[in-house]
């Protein structure tokens, strides 16, 4: 039986694990003290509105496995070719010596305080769309002062294609959550007036554009096409938006009760921090593949693949794919290593 390193326990982490364990021992790193931490602070999933708790529970059962060895609390600082093996170093110093190494490490939210114009951790009226989660998960949707908010406003590409902060791309998701959390809201405050400032709008996986239309015919979201330059706080604590209608050309003014600035993904610390020790990292912090075609979860180091979101942005049916495809990719070089 061959042994493998699966390092970080999100989606990619635990379906890659579950699969390789057929056949293989396998021993999965996880820094934090649980899994899937980044599934749990999700309310409902896009584009059936899937319960977030429902699929981590799914998840977890797959770990109920006597060849995967989840090991929380234990963070690699360092993945270095030994011969013929790997040998993975946790923040303790422990060494562990596997056969082949799986990288899934996943990403991090962008930090909205880096965007003082926008007033995140200024001022209370102003949240990001993981706040904003948290609030429709436990229904308690309020404004500054603790009252159901009348009107509500989200902010499209906070921390994406944006210069000034470094990061140029599409973070995929974001357009689709603040379609999905605008419905929500909806469903939670029917009389609230609720609107999205958007660049454009990249509806791009199946059912989205669907969920966009429903999202003004049926429960009356209202878009403006354009940026938002910057909040401040009223004399009652409402917030104050200055924007641009980039359809009318106009510049305008609105006050809202809540504004909801949808962040978008960057590469965690962990992979920025492995990528770099393992010669495999990319544009914005992300890990570099082989080929983006035919070799995207292989690597230019032997016996080293990736898989998910440590990659690029993607969504959670995008990462459980990918991680299929590098399970079998592993698979593949443990029998040609023979």
């Amino acid at each position: 039986m061959r042994k493998i390193a699966v390092i970080g326990a999100g989606p990619a982490g635990i379906e890659s694990a579950s699969i390789l364990a057929r056949e293989n021992e396998v021993l999965l790193f996880e820094k934090s003290a649980t899994a899937l931490s980044n599934i749990l602070d999700k309310a409902y999933l896009f584009p059936d509105f899937s319960s977030a708790s429902e699929i981590a529970d799914s998840l977890n059962s797959k770990l109920i496995n006597e060849n995967i060895k989840l090991m929380l609390n234990t963070e690699v600082v360092d993945i270095v070719r030994n011969d013929s093996e790997w040998k993975i170093v946790d923040k303790s110093g422990k060494n562990y010596f596997v056969d082949a190494v799986l990288v899934t490490t996943g990403y991090q939210t962008f930090d909205a305080t880096r965007k003082e114009e926008l007033g995140y951790g200024i001022y209370k009226g102003v949240v990001t769309s993981i706040d904003m989660e948290r609030m429709i998960k436990y229904n308690q949707i309020v404004n500054s002062i603790n009252e159901s908010p009348k009107r509500v406003v989200f902010l499209q590409c906070v921390g994406s294609r944006d210069e000034k902060s470094g990061n140029r791309y599409c973070s995929k998701v974001c357009c689709v959550t603040a379609v999905k959390q605008a419905i929500e809201v909806r469903k939670i405050l029917p009389e609230a007036e609720i609107y999205i400032f958007y660049m454009d709008l990249r509806m791009w996986g199946q059912h989205f554009e669907e969920l966009y239309r429903e999202s003004q015919e049926k429960y009356d979201i209202r878009y403006v096409r354009g940026r938002i330059s910057e909040a401040s706080s009223t004399f009652d604590r409402k917030i104050q938006i200055k924007a641009e209608d980039t359809l009318l050309g106009v510049p305008m003014k609105m006050t809202a009760d809540l504004l909801v600035l949808m962040v978008g993904m960057e590469a965690s610390c962990g992979t920025r921090d492995l990528g770099k020790k393992c010669g495999i990292d990319g544009e914005y912090g992300y890990v570099k593949t082989a080929t983006p075609h035919l070799c995207d979860n292989e690597t230019s180091e032997k016996g080293l693949f990736v898989a998910g979101s440590c990659k690029r942005p993607m969504t959670i049916n995008d990462v459980i794919n990918d991680a299929r495809a590098a399970a079998w990719s592993v698979g593949e070089y443990l029998q040609s290593d023979k």
